[in-house]
């Protein structure tokens, strides 16, 4: 299993928030890429980044700091957050992102969807974030009719090999990891799932990893010092 850290980024700064609210932000570092390089040494091959504010605007700015994130820590970076046309898809590949996440584009333009996961192949992943079995979008602000069952088995006919998935009731919750839904999921589906949000401490991992999870984001857990990323990361191997 993989472990990507997580940076979100909010006005350029490395931030969290609790279960995707913006007005409950905690700030942790103004300097994104020296967050990014610790990773580095703790062995990381991945991180995770989301534009916060693109997420919500559809604009790319914190397009520098990911740039920046990039370059300083020469990590396999995979971007999402407000990322809804192929203009932007170009630039962050341009700019040397592993992979771009498709959230609100992949919810709601199935046509574009389709469009980019034929020109750019596993370049492109997406998220399912989950809000109460239904997928959410616009930085979890709207809801959909969609169920998570209903996301998959769509994305998976057009060929998505990777999906992160999110059950937003966890984000940052500290509260341990959706254990139920990613077993389901995987049973199900032949797709790459990252498992997002909850992921509390080291029996979420060795869980995750018996279910033969593709990955797990660490997010707040790493920050608070609850999970070590080394050793996250030596027990996922």
């Amino acid at each position: 299993m993989n472990i990507f850290p997580a940076i979100d980024l909010f006005e350029g700064k490395a931030v969290r928030l609790y279960k995707g609210d913006y007005n409950q932000m905690t700030v942790y570092c103004d300097q994104p890429e020296k967050v990014a390089v610790y990773f580095k040494k703790c062995g990381a091959e991945y991180i995770h980044l989301v534009d916060l504010e693109g997420a919500k605007s559809g604009e790319t700015p914190n397009f520098e700091t990911v740039k920046r994130i990039i370059e300083a820590s020469n990590l396999k970076a995979e971007i999402g957050g407000g990322i809804r046309s192929e203009e932007v898809i170009e630039k962050y590949i341009n700019a040397g992102a592993y992979r771009v996440i498709l959230g609100t584009a992949a919810a709601t333009d199935p046509e574009f969807l389709e469009r980019v996961a034929k020109k750019y192949g596993e370049k492109i992943a997406v998220g399912c974030d989950l809000l109460n079995g239904f997928v959410a979008t616009k930085g979890w602000t709207d809801t959909t009719n969609e169920t998570g069952e209903q996301f998959f088995e769509r994305v998976q006919k057009l060929g998505i090999k990777t999906v992160i998935c999110t059950d937003i009731s966890r984000d940052g919750a500290m509260k341990g990891t959706n254990l139920e839904l990613y077993k389901e999921l995987s049973k199900k589906f032949n797709i790459d799932i990252i498992a997002s949000g909850g992921v509390t401490d080291m029996s979420d991992i060795e869980n995750l990893k018996k279910m033969d999870i593709y990955g797990a984001i660490l997010g707040k857990a790493i920050y608070t010092g609850n999970i070590d990323l080394k050793n996250a990361i030596k027990a996922a191997k």
